[in-house]
């Protein structure tokens, strides 16, 4: 089950970059690594390494003044493409808690949501602030779920997210416990219409 998640603080990372889709994110060739840690290695792979797999130190994640980022603040429509929820695996497995964008690709907002990996909707003049100002290399930023704002010094921004996906996170829910959370009282009392020998033990 996913740890609880009620405020995430800490430092934003920029992304200067719209319609980042999942393949950016992690290329093909590393689908068939089917653990989670380690992964945070091949994040942005081709932006951070160069053809003969050295790391360059010139992206932004690798940047001294970015070390920790727990926030990435990107561009419109993050995560589009192909459904792979490695993509949010490897931006676990670097650290990032959370991406800040002003749109996100359905199925990769929908896989955040299922690996606590908090997805944040601003307008885009809000989104272009922030990474503007993040590029000072020292913003650090409060995401609160229970409020449903982000903040730094006195700056603050109100975001929408859907009850459903506010839920999971706050509450650290996988599906299952979510569905469960939903339902677990009308599935006990089917099951105990079921014949006996079909009743599942609890």
């Amino acid at each position: 089950m996913p740890e609880p998640i009620n405020r995430i603080t800490g430092k934003a990372v920029p992304l200067d970059a719209d319609d980042v889709d999942t393949d950016q994110i992690i290329p093909a060739q590393f689908l068939k690594l089917v653990e989670k840690k380690g992964l945070g290695k091949y994040l942005f792979y081709r932006w951070r390494y160069d053809d003969s797999g050295k790391l360059t130190g010139s992206f932004v994640l690798d940047k001294p003044e970015y070390s920790g980022a727990k926030i990435l603040v990107a561009g419109k429509n993050f995560g589009i493409g192909s459904s792979r929820e490695n993509a949010v695996w490897a931006l676990k497995d670097f650290g990032i808690d959370c991406v800040i964008a002003s749109s996100f690709g359905d199925i990769f907002y929908t896989n955040a949501s299922k690996n606590a990996l908090v997805c944040v909707k601003l307008d885009e003049s809000s989104v272009n602030k922030l990474r503007e100002r993040a590029k000072q290399g020292n913003l650090i930023l409060t995401v609160d779920l229970e409020s449903q704002l982000v903040s730094y010094e006195k700056e603050v921004f109100k975001f929408e997210m859907e009850p459903h996906v506010r839920e999971r996170l706050v509450k650290g829910l996988d599906e299952v416990g979510y569905t469960l959370s939903l339902y677990e009282d009308k599935i006990r009392e089917y099951e105990q219409r079921m014949p006996r020998f079909l009743r599942i033990s609890r």
